[in-house]
């Protein structure tokens, strides 16, 4: 099935509507100007209730069809990041120090086009949940908005997610069963020594040391601890010590994430990170001590819900243009909260091979891709819910 024709006419407004975003964006859960955008779209289009305030800034938009089918949910995520923008594109960021990096911008106008079609045409059985949420980069919203009652409050029955992703070609979509993006964790490792003159090391405990001692030592537990045929990154990606080039200090914090695709090897990497952080301190003479938080659980799809997702693909772009078993990402992504909470599945859609990576100062969402997303949410809601003939 081709891209639905009203899309491509309404393809220009909502790149408008996508640019207008990308110059005002919003970190964390401080979206309340692109929540209030959404909200005032949403009730322009007709929806049956749009609620606000859902996990702090998260929007709800509810369209129902015609008969008593189930309800299903589609979500977009809204924040931005704190990166400054080097694209030099006439809607590049009004605001210094932060950019839609990611392309939830994108996925916001996606959603927003995909609305105001089914509110127009509502040629479903059952109720259409559009959720649009805050803070999906390290901050939790899709969480937040399921403790807020998203799923029960609006009788969500399946959920489905979108991202775009670089490198693949506009018209492509890649998604597997099973996980699909690992968890994201992270850790700070406190380090207590003994500070003094940096001519006289024999009389000081030195953290940088140990710390290095520390950051070397973590490399093996994937190395030596994980299966080989499993998936596992540590990555020390902070190391803070130290004001002055003759003074050893007393403390050094460092700071990092771990990455996995199954949920004992992330028991395991933990369990693994805190021993070797305690031994090795102790061997150079400090007290080094472990703070780890577990953030984003495992992406999961549901098997029957990935086979539908990637027909619904096929029926855009062709069965040829569909990777089924795309090779997992060490990305992490909160959207799982909801898949460990309702059936459902995410999906990756290509947004073009010359399009910067995510979270790079020079990615830009590229607007091609918006009826092909448009007509993906569409087909997906109709065919979910299909009139009874």
């Amino acid at each position: 099935m081709p891209i639905v024709n009203r899309f491509a006419d309404l393809a220009d407004e909502i790149a408008a509507w996508r640019r207008d975003l990308h110059e005002n964006p919003e970190l964390g859960y401080d979206t309340t100007r692109t929540a209030a955008v959404v909200a005032e779209r949403l009730r322009e289009f007709g929806c049956d209730e749009v609620a606000t305030g859902i996990g702090r800034t998260g929007v709800v938009g509810v369209i129902r069809g015609s008969g008593s089918g189930p309800t299903i949910g589609l979500r977009a995520d809204m924040d931005a990041l704190p990166i400054l923008e080097k694209t030099g594109k006439d809607w590049t960021s009004r605001v210094d120090g932060k950019m839609h990096a990611c392309g939830h911008d994108g996925h916001t106008a996606m959603l927003l086009g995909a609305a105001k079609y089914l509110a127009e045409t509502r040629r479903f059985d059952g109720t259409v949940v559009l959720i649009f949420q805050p803070a999906e980069e390290g901050g939790g919203g899709a969480k937040a908005m399921i403790d807020d009652g998203l799923l029960t409050r609006f009788n969500v029955d399946r959920v489905f997610g979108l991202h775009n992703w670089p490198g693949k070609p506009v018209g492509t979509f890649l998604v597997r069963p099973g996980a699909l993006m690992a968890s994201a964790d992270r850790f700070t490792i406190a380090i207590e020594g003994l500070g003094g003159h940096a001519a006289k090391p024999h009389l000081s405990h030195d953290p940088i040391v140990a710390g290095s001692a520390i950051v070397t030592a973590v490399q093996s537990i994937v190395g030596r601890n994980v299966d080989p045929a499993d998936s596992a990154v540590v990555s020390v990606t902070t190391f803070h010590a130290g004001t002055a080039d003759n003074i050893i200090p007393q403390t050094a914090t460092l700071t990092g994430t771990v990455r996995t695709l199954k949920a004992p090897v992330r028991d395991l990497v933990e369990a693994r990170l805190g021993a070797v952080v305690e031994q090795v301190g102790a061997a150079y003479g400090v007290k080094a001590t472990l703070h780890y938080r577990r953030d984003y659980p495992v992406l999961v799809n549901h098997e029957e819900d990935t086979q539908f997702v990637g027909d619904i693909a096929a029926k855009i772009v062709g069965e040829a243009n569909v990777d089924r078993d795309a090779t997992p990402t060490m990305g992490g992504e909160d959207f799982a909260f909801m898949l460990e909470e309702r059936p459902g599945a995410f999906i990756f859609a290509g947004v073009g091979e010359n399009v910067a990576n995510l979270h790079n100062e020079n990615y830009d969402f590229n607007d091609e891709l918006i009826p092909v997303g448009c007509s993906y949410w569409t087909q997906l809601v109709e065919t979910a819910l299909a009139r009874a003939s």
